[in-house]
C-alpha cells in the first residue's frame, strides 16, 4: 500500500518549482469529468424548464444557464490549477505568450465572447426572437453562444452568425417585447376600378386569414391608395398579424396574397400587367399602310420620270451679237 502511495505521490512533470504526480492528475480528471457532468445537467434542466414554463421565460432561463456554465467552466479551471499544485508564477512567461496570442491571432475570438457576453445581458436580443438581417435573411435566434448566435431560419437551416457582427450590425427584431407588428401587403388593379369596391374586397380577404388579429385602438386593418402606376392603381392592404404568423413571414405574406386574388376574382376587380405601346413614326421612309408594306417587302419600285427641259428658240443676247456678226 505505500508503494502505491509513494507511486501516486510522485511527481512525475515538473513545472518551475512545481512538481505534477499521478495523484494530481487524477483528481485534476475527476474535476473535469465532474464539471463536464454539470454542464450537461444545467443545459438539460435549462431546456425542460424553458419547455415548461413556455416562451414568455425562455429567454430568462436561458440567460441562467448560460451564466451557470460559464461560472462552472472558470470554477473547474480554478480547482484544476489548484489541485495540480502549479505555481502561477512560473506561469508569466506563458501568460505573457498568451497575451500575445490574443492580441494578433485571438482578438476575434475574444471580442465575439466579450460581445455574447452583452447579448445575454443586454436584453435587446433574446433567445426566440425573429429577427431580420441586412442582407434580407429571416430566422428565430436559437442560443447566443460565446463564439456566434445560431439563427433558424423557417427553411429550419441554421445560420451561425459572430456575435460581434450582430452587436454592431443592423437587424429588424420583429418579435422585440413580444408586441404585435404591423405589415403592409402591397396589390394592384386597373385604372378605372371603384377604390370603395377595392377597399371592400382588401378588407373581407383580410378577415378571412385566420392570423389577422381584431382591431383594437389604433391598431385596424386598413386600405391605403399608395401610387399611380404605369398601368394600374397601387394598393397596399395594412394588417396587424399574429406573433406566430411573424415568425413565418414567407407563408404569412402568401396566405394574404392568396385571399387578396380570392377576393379581387370574387368582385370582378383586375389585376393588370404592364403593358407598352410601340408606334413607329416611319418604317423605311414610309408610313402607314405603305410602311407597312415596306416591313413586308412588298413595296413596288416606283420609277423617276426627270423631265429634260430643252431650250426654247430664244437665245441670249450674245448669241444674237454673235449672229449678226457684231464684235463683243
Amino acid at each position: 500500500m505505500n508503494n502505491v502511495d509513494e507511486v501516486v505521490a510522485r511527481p512525475i512533470v515538473t513545472i518551475g518549482n512545481s512538481g505534477i504526480s499521478l495523484g494530481a492528475i487524477l483528481i485534476a480528471s475527476a474535476i473535469i469529468a465532474f464539471a463536464t457532468l454539470a454542464i450537461w445537467l444545467v443545459r438539460q434542466l435549462t431546456v425542460r424548464a424553458q419547455r415548461r414554463l413556455g416562451e414568455g421565460r425562455a429567454s430568462t432561463l436561458y440567460v441562467a444557464g448560460q451564466v451557470a456554465r460559464y461560472v462552472i467552466v472558470i470554477a473547474a479551471i480554478a480547482a484544476v490549477i489548484s489541485a495540480l499544485g502549479v505555481d502561477l508564477s512560473a506561469l508569466s512567461l506563458f501568460a505573457g505568450a498568451l497575451g500575445v496570442g490574443i492580441g494578433l491571432g485571438l482578438q476575434d475570438v475574444v471580442k465575439n465572447f466579450v460581445c455574447g457576453l452583452i447579448l445575454l445581458f443586454d436584453g435587446s436580443l433574446e433567445v426566440g426572437d425573429f429577427i431580420e438581417l441586412e442582407d434580407g435573411t429571416t430566422g428565430a435566434v436559437v442560443s447566443i453562444g460565446p463564439r456566434a448566435t445560431i439563427l433558424r431560419t423557417n427553411d429550419y437551416v441554421d445560420v451561425l452568425i459572430p456575435n460581434a457582427e450582430l452587436l454592431g450590425g443592423k437587424l429588424s427584431n420583429w418579435t422585440r417585447d413580444r408586441a404585435p407588428r404591423r405589415v403592409q401587403i402591397p396589390f394592384t388593379v386597373a385604372y378605372g376600378s371603384d377604390k370603395e369596391l377595392v377597399k371592400q374586397a382588401a378588407l373581407e380577404a383580410a378577415a378571412a386569414v385566420p392570423a389577422t388579429l381584431p382591431d383594437v385602438g389604433d391598431r385596424m386593418t386598413q386600405v391605403w391608395l399608395t401610387g399611380f402606376g404605369d398601368s394600374a392603381l397601387e394598393f397596399a392592404l395594412v394588417v396587424w398579424p399574429s406573433l406566430d404568423a411573424i415568425k413565418r413571414h414567407g407563408s404569412m405574406k402568401a396566405s394574404y396574397r392568396w385571399a387578396l386574388d380570392d377576393s379581387l376574382r370574387k368582385y370582378g376587380l383586375e389585376v393588370p400587367f404592364p403593358q407598352l405601346d410601340l408606334r413607329m413614326r416611319s418604317y423605311f421612309g414610309h408610313e402607314g399602310q405603305a410602311g407597312m408594306e415596306a416591313v413586308a417587302g412588298e413595296t413596288k419600285r416606283q420609277t423617276v420620270v426627270r423631265n429634260i427641259e430643252t431650250p426654247d428658240a430664244s437665245v441670249n443676247a450674245a448669241a444674237k451679237e454673235m449672229a449678226k456678226g457684231k464684235p463683243l
